[in-house]
């Protein structure tokens, strides 16, 4: 079974079992955080959206937090002697998915 859930602005497909990096969640690392904002549910009887998922959650385990690789920005104007360099490293918080409960029948 899986499950498409929103969160942090972005939606992702997850299984049971997997770990995946989502934008920085406000819990410590070992608790457990519960995602009520499912789009969608699928597995082996089909695919359900909309009203057949209402109620539907992802349970996931709090891995640890982090920050991801350096991204670098160039901005460059030609023949004006203008350089910028800057660099971002975003914050994330690593999850895995423990259970996912179907929604309405």
């Amino acid at each position: 079974m899986y499950a498409v859930l929103v969160t942090g602005g972005k939606q992702y497909r997850v299984m049971e079992g997997e770990k995946l990096r989502v934008e920085l969640l406000d819990v410590e690392a070992g608790s457990e955080v519960t995602f009520d904002n499912v789009l969608m549910l699928g597995g082996s009887d089909g695919v359900k959206v909309g009203n057949d998922v209402n109620g539907a959650t992802v349970r996931a385990t709090v891995v640890g937090h982090g920050r991801a690789d350096k991204v670098k920005i160039v901005k460059f104007r030609r023949r004006k002697h203008h350089r910028k360099q800057m660099g971002h490293r975003q914050h994330y918080t690593e999850i895995q998915i423990t259970g996912i409960a179907g929604g309405a029948k």
